[in-house]
């Protein structure tokens, strides 16, 4: 091996892996520890603002050259984790933050831990037959009465969202009754002992429409982020059927995956519009 450094680095019983400079075993090296330096930060290990340890305790820590630390904080610098600045201790800047069910089930429980400040204001409540989706979704015979209540939803006073919720008509008759300016509908029906405790999300996009463009102050046809849930109690049956509308660059959902675990995320981001995103395609 003329040219090229090798050393060896055991994980854990019987576990040998080889690092060789300029080979595919240092890129899967480098992205190691990568991956254990992002664990760590989103697990709080090192907090927004606290600084990793330098370069060679690191090296020494995971039985790697200093080259790969590097490549490896280029990883999390490329990730927007660690400040980009060579020749000083890398700087957190933060991560993503894993939610609790509650929270990523209300979006006044998400704001609230955020130090957000969360709104909501009704718009208006419609009691009509259940549409087809609606029926499938909730689980309910083909027109059987429902609740549709569409509210707007602002962070600290600014419109980010357009919450359409469908309810069987047992929830949707308590919802009816909140004052309109009720900052949670999911407290408010837990203490009525209406209880969450399973939800499906489906997110993607979808156009702005008329109701979207009055409240969000955004034009007809604006691409929006939207997240669809369907929640069932205890016994499995459903609660709630919610379409959610996000004004784009508001609000950011993000995933993480591993072996022991997988939960799934939500983020506040400044608001910006995407270029060329003013309209759905002409027909």
């Amino acid at each position: 091996m003329s040219g090229q450094k090798a050393s060896r680095h055991s994980s854990g019983p019987g576990d040998m892996v080889q690092e060789e400079h300029g080979t595919p075993d240092r890129d899967l090296r480098y992205r190691r520890v990568a991956a254990e330096l992002r664990e760590a930060i989103i697990a709080g290990e090192y907090a927004a603002g606290a600084k990793l340890p330098p370069e060679g305790t690191l090296a020494e820590r995971y039985s790697v050259s200093r080259g790969t630390v590097r490549h490896a904080l280029a990883v999390l610098r490329t990730d927007g984790l660690v400040t980009s600045r060579r020749g000083t201790r890398r700087t957190v800047l933060g991560g993503p933050r894993a939610q609790s069910f509650s929270e990523l089930l209300s979006f006044t429980n998400w704001a609230r831990s955020t130090g957000e400040t969360p709104g909501g204001r009704v718009d208006r409540v419609v009691r009509r037959p259940a549409e087809p989706l609606d029926a499938e979704q909730l689980g309910l015979e083909a027109g059987a009465e429902v609740y549709l209540v569409l509210r707007l939803r602002t962070l600290s006073g600014e419109p980010v969202m357009v919450e359409r919720s469908i309810y069987p008509a047992r929830v949707g008759a308590l919802v009816a009754e909140l004052p309109p300016d009720t900052v949670s509908h999911t407290e408010a029906l837990v203490m009525q002992g209406v209880l969450f405790t399973d939800a499906d999300h489906t997110i993607d996009l979808t156009w702005a429409d008329a109701d979207d463009a009055r409240l969000l102050d955004c034009p007809v046809g604006q691409v929006l982020l939207r997240e669809r849930r369907r929640t069932t109690n205890p016994a499995g049956v459903p609660v709630e059927w919610s379409e959610d509308r996000y004004l784009p660059g508001t609000i950011a959902f993000t995933v993480h995956n591993s072996v022991a675990t997988s939960t799934l995320g939500r983020r506040h981001s400044p608001r910006t519009l995407p270029v060329g995103t003013d309209g759905p395609p002409a027909a």
